[in-house]
């Protein structure tokens, strides 16, 4: 059993920061040089490591937001506005500097494994995907709504990982100019969630302030 309203939150906030669709051109360019059997093994690996990587930040965010004193809703304003520099660089079909940078992608063909730097951290499990599961999970009322995050983790990881085995055929399909539009409506969409986080932070403590 999950919760349906919360899973849809929880997956529409990681497909968009994930984005796997912009990270296409990304992906192509760090495996260039590899056989379609070497990529697909590189996905695999690297959609695992994400998933265990998102899946410990997700359970450790209480234990890091007390440790350091902070509170869910200055976490949950931080990560909007995080949420809306990427949304920007997507809809303006940037390579957002949050994720990777120029020279992480020239040193990556030098490395014999790329599966889990760069490409499962920090070009799946980013900055944004790992802010958004860590105020997602704190935001759970239940153990039916932690499950449900989890699974929505799972869920974007295999779709994240079946576009990046199927790469060629998305291209030789939508092209790129497709797949610049569909990065910018998940841009857009992102930074309608960002302006929530946001809003639902400001509002508490606004209250407090004015009580």
């Amino acid at each position: 059993m999950i919760d349906i309203e919360f899973f849809i939150l929880c997956f529409s906030s990681l497909f968009a920061l994930i984005n796997p669709i912009g990270n296409i051109p990304i992906f192509i360019t760090l495996t260039d040089s590899y056989t379609q059997k070497e990529r697909n093994k590189i996905a695999l690996k690297s959609i695992i490591f994400s998933f265990i990587v998102l899946v410990i930040f997700a359970v450790i965010g209480e234990l890091i937001f007390s440790f350091y004193g902070i509170t869910i809703h200055a976490f949950r304003i931080a990560g909007g506005i995080l949420f809306i520099r990427l949304g920007i660089n997507m809809v303006e079909a940037k390579a957002s500097r949050t994720k990777t940078t120029p020279k992480e992608e020239n040193e990556a063909d030098s490395k014999d494994e790329i599966a889990f730097t760069p490409i499962g951290m920090p070009i799946i499990a980013g900055p944004g995907a790992i802010t958004s599961v860590m105020i997602l999970y704190a935001d759970a009322q239940n153990s039916i709504q932690s499950l449900s995050l989890i699974i929505s983790i799972l869920v974007c990881m295999i779709i994240t990982c079946t576009i990046f085995i199927a790469t060629d055929s998305i291209i030789n399909r939508f092209g790129m100019i497709g797949l610049r539009i569909t990065q910018r409506i998940m841009g857009l969409i992102l930074m309608v969630i960002a302006i929530e986080f946001i809003v639902d932070g400001a509002m508490p403590i606004m209250k407090e302030v004015l009580a």
